[in-house]
C-alpha cells in the first residue's frame, strides 16, 4: 500500500502529465490556472518562494523538480551552484536538464529510497509534492528534506491547507465534477483520467517537527486553480480582483494561511549546541 500514491503519481507524469503541446503540459492543463488575466498573479505566487531561499549557495535540492516548466521556477536556483533534481519522471528530469544543463544533478527515482548526504544542502524545495505522498509517509518525507538540509539552513515547502474556506464555496461545483468523473469510470470514457492521490494534513500537524527545526508559514496562493476560474472571471475586473487579493496576502499573511489554500512552510533546521 506504501507505494500506491508513488504509483499514481508515477503513471501520471509518465504518460500525459509531462507531455508538451505548444509548451503547455498535460499538468499545466490540468491543474494551472492559465488564463490570460490570471497571469500576473500566479507568477507573484510562485516568486513568493524566493523570499525565503538563501541568497546564496552550493547546493539547492529540488524534490520532485518536475521539468522545471515555468519561468519563476528556474529562478529558484540562480544564486546556487548546483541544482538537485530529484523526480519519478525519467521524461521530466530530461526537460528539466534541456533547461538548465550542467548547472544540475538529476536523479530519477523515489525520494525515499535515493541516497542523498546528510547536512549537505544549503536549501531544500519542495513545491507542491508533499501533499502527493502517502499521508502515513509523508512525514518521513519532510524528516528526510531536514537531514538532509544543513544547520541553520531552510527547507521550503508548498503545501496545501484541507481547512481553507474556498473548498466549501466550491462544495457545490465540487460535487457535480466527483459525479462526472464517477459516470465517466463506469462507462470507461476516454476523457477519464484518475485522480492523483492527494492528502493534506491540518496545519497543526507540522507541529511536529517542533524539535527538529523552527517553522514559520507564509501564504503562498489563496485557491486552487478550479476555484480561481470559478470566482475570479478572465477580464479586466479578473485582473483588478487577483490585485487585491493580492494586497490582502500581503497585508494579512497569518489570516491568509490559517483560512486559504496554499502556505508556505519554512522549516529552518536548528543548529546542533556547540
Amino acid at each position: 500500500m506504501k507505494k500506491e500514491a508513488e504509483k499514481i503519481v508515477a503513471d501520471f507524469y509518465n504518460t500525459i502529465g509531462w507531455d508538451a503541446e505548444n509548451d503547455i503540459t498535460g499538468d499545466a492543463l490540468k491543474y494551472e490556472d492559465l488564463r490570460k488575466y490570471a497571469q500576473e498573479y500566479v507568477v507573484k505566487c510562485r516568486q513568493r518562494v524566493n523570499r525565503y531561499l538563501p541568497e546564496r549557495g552550493e547546493n539547492l535540492l529540488d524534490m520532485a523538480s518536475g521539468p522545471v516548466q515555468f519561468p519563476e521556477y528556474l529562478d529558484y536556483s540562480r544564486n546556487f551552484t548546483k541544482r538537485w533534481c530529484v523526480d519519478l519522471s525519467q521524461k521530466a528530469l530530461d526537460k528539466a536538464k534541456e533547461k538548465i544543463g550542467d548547472h544540475g544533478v538529476f536523479l530519477c527515482g523515489s525520494f525515499f529510497d535515493i541516497d542523498l548526504p546528510e547536512n549537505f544542502f544549503d536549501c531544500s524545495l519542495s513545491v507542491h509534492t508533499i501533499y502527493h505522498m502517502d499521508k502515513n509517509r509523508q512525514a518521513e518525507a519532510v524528516r528526510k528534506l531536514i537531514k538532509v538540509t544543513r544547520p541553520g539552513s531552510p527547507v521550503v515547502i508548498v503545501y496545501s491547507n484541507p481547512a481553507a474556506w474556498g473548498r466549501y464555496l466550491y462544495a457545490p461545483v465540487s460535487l457535480i465534477k466527483k459525479g462526472l468523473r464517477f459516470f465517466r469510470k463506469i462507462i470507461k470514457s476516454p476523457a477519464y483520467t484518475e485522480e492523483l492521490y492527494f492528502y493534506a494534513h491540518p496545519l497543526k500537524w507540522w507541529k511536529q517537527f517542533r524539535d527538529e527545526a523552527e517553522i514559520s508559514m507564509f501564504p503562498w496562493r489563496s485557491f486552487t486553480n478550479q476555484q480561481q476560474k470559478l470566482f475570479f472571471p478572465n477580464n479586466r475586473v479578473g485582473r483588478w480582483m487577483f490585485s487585491k487579493l493580492y494586497q490582502l496576502e500581503e497585508k494579512y499573511p497569518d489570516f491568509f494561511v490559517r483560512h486559504f489554500q496554499y502556505p508556505i512552510v519554512v522549516l529552518k533546521k536548528k543548529k546542533v549546541p556547540s
